[in-house]
């Protein structure tokens, strides 16, 4: 019996919960993203603003000229992460085996479900407009490949001031069929460069791709080729993967102008390290290694890493190991366009306690404590005293 594989896309997913906390933006041209006079980049933008030409990712000094009416939306990353987590927990109750592969994307197989395809795709896509006040579009197939083509192709279809709202359904057996007059790039996989590559040796579209003859296809694409035209053919066995193993954690910042003061860069990296150790805790994980991220004002990048003698979660440890790094790796007064802070090389959950190590359980605690009350409260919510004496003497100085 086929699979029934659903991927799910919630269109414009920040715009969607902007527009939610702000009805007044519905149909209007807007972005979320940095401002345009500080190296701001385009995160996400309204329908309306793509009707003009502003694209995720581009710089927001761009979007501003090509469209100078847009308005600009700083956003509220935590209300993503918490509405992002609620729909796929709603996803969840579906099937277990559904797999998150971004924020505002996810893969479920609901083979074991009586109803049709195109019927699950209308009940998900209504209960998640009802209850969340989202739009989202769905391609439905037998596998994933073609699924996150048909939901691509499904969006593409439909270009307006509102999201498109697509289903798109790739009935069994016909997945070559639906695959064949699509471009080369609208292959999961095949980025800018190979379909420039490909469009060299005359092959425009995934049909091409399937119709070469072995010979011409290693010629042309070597070895990768074979699994190129396996999956132009709409050739896909890769199961529902229900979990993702965390392999590092890390935060970076890029600043608005280049910064040469070592306080406000300590003060950053403070910062950076606090929010490393929250992620950290929040997955019940600990790490060895500390990395540093640097990259100065000609886009020269560095990294500098560190490894500690036990798993640490702890902000203050974090923060140490990666000011010891950056003064070693740091020339004074030199502008420093982005700095990050990593931590990698995990085990599960802290490290086992003895007796001597009561205060450090009591220092755990206090950070899950400090955790629940910023993530309900915000990060300001809760200081220790350091952080607000150096407020105060700050004040002082201006």
């Amino acid at each position: 019996m086929p699979r029934k594989i659903l991927h799910l896309d919630l269109d414009a997913f920040f715009c969607s919960v902007e527009e939610n906390n702000d009805p007044t933006l519905r149909g209007k041209p807007f972005a979320v993203g940095g401002r345009p006079d500080q190296r701001g980049v385009v995160a996400s933008c309204s329908y309306a603003a793509r009707m003009h030409g502003v694209h995720s990712a581009m710089p927001m000094s761009q979007a501003k000229r090509i469209c100078p009416e847009l308005i600009i939306v700083s956003g509220r990353h935590g209300d993503y992460g918490k509405i992002s987590d609620q729909v796929m927990d709603y996803l969840g109750t579906l099937t277990p085996l559904i797999e998150q592969v971004s924020i505002d994307e996810a893969f479920l197989d609901l083979s074991d479900l009586p109803e049709s395809g195109e019927e699950l795709a209308s009940a998900i896509q209504e209960y998640i407009s009802n209850h969340y006040k989202l739009p989202c579009s769905i391609g439905v197939a037998t596998n994933k490949l073609v699924a996150k083509v048909a939901t691509d192709f499904g969006k593409s279809l439909k270009r307006s001031n509102s999201p498109p709202r697509a289903i798109t359904v790739v009935q069994p057996g016909t997945e070559a069929d639906f695959l064949a007059p699509l471009p080369t790039k609208a292959l999961w996989g095949i980025g800018p460069k190979t379909s420039a590559r490909l469009t060299e040796f005359g092959i425009h579209t995934i049909g091409d791709i399937a119709r070469l003859p072995l010979a011409e296809r290693r010629r042309y694409l070597g070895n990768f080729g074979d699994d190129l035209a396996k999956r132009a053919k709409g050739i896909d066995d890769s199961p529902i993967h229900t979990s993702h193993e965390l392999k590092s954690v890390s935060n970076e910042t890029t600043f608005a102008r280049d910064v040469g003061d070592v306080k406000a860069l300590y003060e950053t990296l403070h910062w950076l390290s606090e929010s490393v150790g929250r992620r950290l805790r929040k997955h019940k994980l600990a790490g060895t290694t500390v990395k540093i991220k640097l990259r100065w004002s000609n886009f020269t990048t560095l990294t500098r890493q560190q490894t500690l003698p036990q798993p640490t979660n702890d902000d203050r440890e974090i923060y140490a190991a990666a000011k010891e790094l950056f003064n070693k790796a740091w020339q004074k007064g030199k502008p420093v366009r982005l700095l990050g802070v990593g931590v990698t090389q995990f085990s599960k959950g802290a490290s086992q306690l003895s007796l001597w190590d009561a205060p450090k359980k009591k220092d755990s605690q206090l950070f899950t404590a400090v955790d629940v009350l910023r993530e309900r409260y915000g990060r300001n919510s809760i200081m220790r005293g350091s952080d607000l004496q150096k407020k105060k003497t700050t004040k002082s100085d201006e």
